[in-house]
């Protein structure tokens, strides 16, 4: 047997760095976003016809017609691929518009396109439902087609319009996507943006919304490859809201480079040591991870060869949404208005891993080292094994509490025979705010303890993989905390169900 753990850290430091810490938790809006675990990015318009990734903002409207355009066939690809929802690029920069705007002739209404009759953000938000999607929507602050871009309140006020314009025609809203792209270069107009202003409108038009990436409910991860932290923490520096500081991290060259390029800055945003000091400045703001399908956000032909396989979607799935993140996977459809056969492919293929993955989770019993189970919303204890089932988009669900005096907090999920794993999955309930900071995962195979994995954080879900092992126990032990943790899944998820890469190796 292994020797007997460390007690764990519980609350080092005074009281007040705790209750600061643990006082911080996420608002409804954002309890609802992140069950929504994966979702799809849309960019497609103009430059989709023109075949570039930034357009100038003077292309003919008559390019855009989109002769084979199904947006249920794109719904069937994301919902295919387990998502929750879809969010459009209603405006690009070049300030094409796929809806009708009051406010400016460059748009789907000049195009001919369903005889100037169309209205794709519609379509696309009506598709969105029927297939039990949820539906959000980019608008790019920079126009470059927009004559009063850069004039201060004009194009504030002609912003504003056309945000007025998508939030209160479409239905509801789930999320909407701001970047922080400004200006056209060094000698070019540079607006600055009343994101103020912004805010106040979709608060008022979509309060179940969040604002995301330039806003102040859901943070951009830092760069667009997929990358993620491997402790990302929700509770941090509300310095990081900063919708200026987010713009000047964006990117700002219509190149090949930034789409792939991964920063090592900025790694360690909410530990205690990175928010020593900064105690009275916290705020929730939890992490999502965008990257694309494509070398590019805009459909290209040349790169139908380079479309992500399944297993790497898998494996970027199982670092974001393993790893306390959302993520928005961008799928750009073709000029005919179709998602690409290399696409639906490895969509399909991404879901097929993910329903494998989620019915790999084994039945077990649940052994508690102090405390019980009771439903997330209060009421009387429950059954432990709950804690082992895995729950799929859900706000509400379970939650074990530790009993105060327990110096080890500790979860045994006892299987019913020697099983083969390969993964476990730990979730907390952050409607109590972000507690864990250290957890260690043991087996328990042949009567001995080893160790599989461990992690720091932990939040809403980690998902922590090991090269595949017949045990007949797994344990989670609660090394460190912050005040006493809320714990509302210890899944323990089988080698087999074809999860796993096809040579068995363990993926990311």
């Amino acid at each position: 047997m292994t020797p007997a753990p460390t007690p764990p850290r519980r609350a080092p430091g005074s009281v007040d760095e705790v209750e600061a810490l643990t006082a911080v938790r996420p608002g409804a809006r954002q309890v609802a976003w992140q069950s929504m675990e994966l979702y799809a990015f849309v960019h497609f318009g103009m430059n989709t016809m023109t075949d570039r990734e930034w357009g100038l903002g003077d292309e003919d409207p008559a390019l855009f017609d989109p002769a084979e355009l199904d947006v249920d066939q794109w719904m069937t690809a994301f919902a295919a691929a387990e998502m929750t929802g879809v969010i459009l690029t209603a405006k690009h920069h070049d300030g094409f518009c796929l809806w009708p705007s009051r406010v400016t002739t460059r748009s789907v209404a000049a195009s001919p396109w369903r005889d100037g009759r169309g209205d794709l953000v519609r379509l696309v938000a009506d598709a969105a439902r029927r297939h039990g999607l949820r539906f959000g929507v980019y608008l790019s602050p920079w126009d470059r087609g927009e004559a009063t871009y850069g004039s201060g309140k004009a194009y504030d006020d002609f912003f504003v319009a056309q945000l007025e314009e998508l939030l209160s025609g479409y239905g509801e809203v789930f999320s909407v996507w701001f970047d922080g792209a400004n200006g056209n270069g060094p000698d070019g107009p540079h607006q600055d943006y009343d994101w103020e202003r912004y805010y106040a409108v979709v608060r008022r038009r979509q309060p179940g919304a969040v604002i995301s990436v330039c806003g102040p409910d859901v943070r951009w991860c830092g760069n667009e490859a997929g990358h993620t932290r491997a402790d990302e923490w929700s509770v941090v520096p509300a310095g990081l809201r900063d919708a200026e500081r987010i713009a000047e991290g964006s990117q700002h060259v219509d190149d090949g480079a930034f789409s792939r390029l991964v920063r090592s800055d900025g790694e360690d945003l909410g530990s205690r040591a990175a928010l020593a000091g900064r105690l009275d400045e916290l705020v929730w703001y939890p992490a999502e991870v965008n990257t694309s399908i494509r070398p590019g956000w805009f459909h290209h032909r040349r790169e139908d060869d380079a479309v992500r396989c399944a297993d790497e979607l898998f494996a970027l799935w199982r670092a974001a949404v393993g790893g306390n993140a959302c993520l928005l996977l961008n799928v750009p459809p073709d000029s005919r208005g179709l998602v690409a056969d290399p696409d639906v492919a490895a969509l399909t293929g991404l879901g097929e891993r993910i329903r494998a993955f989620r019915g790999a989770v084994l039945a077990a019993d649940v052994v508690l080292s102090s405390g019980a189970v009771r439903p997330a919303a209060g009421g009387p204890a429950g059954d432990p094994a709950a804690l082992a089932r895995l729950a799929v988009g859900a706000a509400a669900g379970c939650v074990w509490r530790p009993a105060a005096s327990d110096r080890l907090p500790a979860v045994s999920v006892v299987l019913p025979a020697p099983t083969e794993v390969a993964a476990v999955v730990v979730g907390e309930d952050i409607t109590y705010g972000q507690r864990l900071e250290r957890i260690v995962v043991t087996a328990v195979a042949d009567g001995r303890e080893e160790v599989l994995a461990e992690a720091g954080a932990v939040g809403y879900r980690r998902i922590l993989c090991f090269a595949p092992r017949v045990v007949s126990e797994v344990r989670v032990r609660i090394e460190a905390s912050r005040g006493l943790p809320a714990i509302r899944t210890v899944a323990v998820v089988a080698a087999g169900g074809g999860w796993l890469p096809r040579d068995r190796g363990v993926a990311g």
